[in-house]
């Protein structure tokens, strides 16, 4: 029988509880004739017991269900490889459950305003005008953007620096939302890629973007609790501006080395946008002021001066 090491530090607590929700919310999408296991009729819990995912695994009942308890018991690569393969996870899945194991090191993450790392970017993304182009962190604070990029998303030089982040602009400001064509789409991939990006900070507490969504979003919340989980990918996204209308941009995203920061272009997916792009670039900055959309209905104020 496994022996119980005692009560870990806070952080240590955070992460076996996530690791053993994660568990749990895999084992309960799972019929046992999905596994290859005859099923027993109607049952009180949805999804396959501990004790057939111990079966399947080949290891301890009581081992795994100490796992997903959030004890702290002896994990091996090998160990844990059987349970994904029992809980048939997929590749992304499957690393998913390492990190929150500890068997992948989190990599240091980089302040969010790091100067040396902004001056360098910054030219970069005014070179790529007139396609948006950004810097985000890895839970989507966007920390710097070229003109096209503002252009794009009229009115996010008038959000504090706290406020400027994708997903908390998404969940929270129906304005920032109405502009996808699919906003239910984009709003599951977005928590998903979230929840793997959690995984992968330092701090092993849940970070404070997270929690301010839970509170604030209920559709977040419930996205959240799922607890599916997508890597960084390429994909067209269809977006409506208020000023020149309909695009279809292809979203290419370079992650920075040693920080987890993301460079994130918007390229034309189709000639009409390629168009409209440059009729974005085109437009006065007093007509981008005047149609800014604000988040409570306050009136916008002027651009900061610089702002192009």
């Amino acid at each position: 029988m496994p022996r119980d090491k005692g009560a870990s530090d806070d952080g240590g607590a955070v992460a076996k509880r996530e690791l053993g929700d994660f568990l749990r919310s895999r084992r309960e999408r799972l019929a046992p004739e999905d596994v290859g296991l005859p099923s027993t009729g109607r049952r009180r819990t949805p999804g396959l017991r501990r004790e057939e995912v111990a079966v399947l695994a080949g290891v301890g009942v009581t081992w795994y269900t100490w796992l997903e308890q959030g004890r702290t018991i002896n994990v091996s690569a090998q160990v844990l490889s059987a349970v994904g393969r029992a809980l048939r996870l997929d590749e992304t899945e499957t690393q998913h459950l390492r990190r929150l194991a500890g068997m992948q090191p989190a990599p240091p993450e980089a302040p969010s305003c790091d100067p040396v790392l902004l001056s360098a970017i910054q030219p970069v993304l005014d070179k790529l005008n007139p396609y948006p182009a950004c810097l985000q962190t890895p839970l989507f604070d966007v920390v710097a953007y070229n003109r096209a990029y503002r252009r794009l998303f009229t009115g996010i030089d008038l959000l504090p620096a706290s406020d400027r982040n994708c997903a908390l602009q998404f969940f929270t400001n129906p304005r920032w939302r109405d502009r996808y064509l699919h906003p239910d789409i984009v709003a599951t991939r977005m928590v998903a890629r979230m929840r793997a990006a959690a995984s992968t900070t330092a701090s092993h507490g849940t970070p404070t973007v997270i929690d301010r969504l839970r509170e604030e979003s209920e559709e977040f919340a419930r996205l959240w609790t799922r607890h599916d989980v997508l890597l960084e990918h390429y994909e067209v996204k269809h977006l409506d501006s208020p000023l020149v209308g309909s695009l279809q941009l292809s979203f290419v995203s370079t992650t920075i080395p040693d920080t987890g920061h993301r460079l994130t272009v918007m390229t034309p997916a189709d000639s009409e946008t390629s168009g409209r792009l440059e009729e974005l670039s085109a437009l006065p900055v007093d007509l981008l002021v005047a149609r800014a959309p604000t988040p409570h209905g306050e009136q916008p104020a002027r651009h900061r001066s610089g702002a192009q």
